[in-house]
């Protein structure tokens, strides 16, 4: 052990006893989505026919791919569990292991607590090392538990537990890249968002690749294309993880020689000093200004995704018409290309409202925020009142993800129109615009709970997970009408259809105002913070 080390095993015990029921939602979610797969898929698809049928569905969607990967083999339990969760639950194992660093690194230097840790007999790179061990730790309790749980369940143990590896090593990939972003940002809130958006990126460019058939040389650019191309039950590929293994190695060591070279409490790119003298004039003015960073990176990352969805719609007749299950549904009659890119428009407008509806989210737990961090209360403490502070940041937190939602449709509609799809500019422009009341829908939940239970405040992201879970998850459960109903995305009218059902959307209108109601009602009621 170095000088610089020193104090880091003690901190490791205290930490893991102070933060170790903080692991249980990451460990948990991706056990739960592999365990719900073993088990339904028999129940759901119990013979061939079946199966058959659900493969070429999932052809006939590719915007599937983009979420989940290449599903090589859906005829079997094994096959449909990796499908299902190679992808998705690496994603929310990375997620767990970048706000662990983060917080261990990072938070505690912004909160305070790192001075009191450095007052005793601790190594300048102790913190960091416990953040990295910390989120070694719960990585690995999500593999051996996910692992070990489908395979009780009925999966293979190979397969299994080299899903559950998988989830491990994209764990350790994005916790030492938080690492790297924890000196870099110049707070704990940057070096969030700096590592988060990496990992949306490349999630996004991953699944992007696969879709539209790039070289097989693309994936090895991508290290979550590492992990994809383990291949659990089709293949059972263990050495690519080594070389997730090596970046984790490469990354870390980066992360400690950063950490050298940055001042404490700082970061290397350090934060802009305000104006000498505030020229903030109202509640609406102050709401902007707060979240005006975050809105510059989600317009510009919506502009990418427009990009992305554009390309791939421009292509997806292609890739529907050299299905070979989808050429037989063709000639049957039974849909049409041009319904089918239709449906998968929907599909695609539905994903960006869901992941527009996370800035809206964020924008409404800054209210929080400013509460708990004592900023609240100077402004409440001027002429504004609390309607008008609380209804500046609603309006900002309904309005930019409406805007994020335009914006993607806006460069969707160029790309549809200038390609043979029997789509016009107009029809997905329109389309993006239904899209809207829905993301709304998500984001009145964490007003709701903001103004009127911030004591419940993890329950702000209920709306997305709800959503995200039935609108992707839902139909390959085969889910009926009533549960699908519960996401607002699944009331959104697809609008070049013949005849067009609003009522749907306007139930949805309404529960928006009740939402925001309540969460106006509570926020002049309860006590600040």
């Amino acid at each position: 052990m170095t000088a610089s080390t020193i104090g880091t095993a003690p901190l490791v015990r205290a930490s893991l006893r102070h933060e170790g029921r903080s692991f249980a939602p990451w460990i948990v979610l991706p056990t739960a989505l592999t365990v719900s797969s073993v088990i339904a898929y028999p129940l759901l698809f119990p013979d061939a026919a079946e199966r058959a049928a659900f493969a070429a569905t999932i052809g006939s969607n590719p915007a599937l791919g983009l979420i989940f990967g290449p599903a090589y083999d859906l005829s079997t339990v094994d096959g449909f569990v990796v499908w299902r969760s190679l992808a998705l639950g690496g994603f929310i194992a990375a997620l767990g292991a970048i706000f662990i660093v983060v917080k261990a690194a990072r938070g505690q230097e912004d909160s305070g607590q790192a001075e009191l840790l450095a007052a005793g007999v601790l190594g300048r790179a102790a913190r960091l090392a416990t953040a990295l061990v910390m989120a070694a730790v719960c990585s690995v309790a999500v593999g051996v538990v996910a692992g070990l749980t489908t395979s009780l369940c009925g999966g293979a143990w190979e397969s299994s537990f080299l899903l559950g590896a998988g989830f491990t090593v994209t764990g350790w990939m994005f916790g030492a890249v938080a690492a790297v972003s924890a000196q870099v940002g110049s707070d704990a809130r940057a070096a969030t968002t700096i590592a988060v958006s990496l990992l949306g990126v490349l999630f996004v460019l991953r699944g992007f690749l696969f879709s539209v058939d790039a070289p097989a040389w693309t994936t090895w650019i991508n290290p979550l294309g590492w992990v994809q191309e383990t291949r659990p039950a089709t293949g059972d590929h263990w050495w690519p993880l080594l070389l997730g293994v090596t970046f984790v190695i490469v990354v870390g060591a980066a992360a400690f020689a950063l950490q050298r070279a940055r001042d404490f409490g700082q970061g290397l790119v350090p934060a802009r000093p305000g104006p000498a003298r505030g020229d903030i004039g109202s509640p609406l003015a102050l709401a902007i200004r707060l979240n005006r960073a975050p809105i510059g990176s989600w317009a510009l990352a919506f502009v990418g995704l427009g990009i992305i969805f554009g390309y791939f719609t421009r292509s997806v007749r292609g890739l529907l018409t050299a299905n070979p299950a989808m050429a037989q549904i063709f000639a049957s009659g039974a849909a049409s290309p041009a319904d089918l890119v239709s449906a998968f428009v929907t599909t695609i407008l539905g994903l960006v409202g869901i992941i527009a509806s996370v800035a809206g989210v964020q924008i409404v737990n800054r209210i929080r925020t400013e509460e708990l961090e004592d900023r609240a209360e100077a402004v409440l403490a001027t002429a504004v009142n609390r309607p008008g502070y609380f209804g500046a940041a609603t309006c900002v937190a309904l309005l930019v993800p409406a805007v994020l939602v335009t914006i993607a449709g806006l460069v969707v509609g160029i790309f549809a129109a200038t390609a043979d799809l029997g789509l016009g500019f107009g029809d997905v422009f329109l389309q993006s615009i239904a899209t809207i009341p829905a993301v709304w829908a998500v984001v009145g939940i964490a007003v709701a709970v903001i103004g009127a239970r911030p004591r419940v405040r993890p329950a702000i992201w209920l709306g997305v997970i709800v959503s995200f879970v039935l609108t992707i998850l839902g139909p390959s459960f085969k889910l009926p009408e009533w549960a699908l109903g519960f996401s607002p995305f699944h009331h959104v009218p697809d609008v070049s259809a013949a005849q067009l059902d609003w009522w749907g959307l306007a139930g949805v209108g309404v529960v928006v105002v009740v939402l925001v109601a309540l969460g106006f009602a509570g926020f002049r009621r309860r006590d600040i913070p």
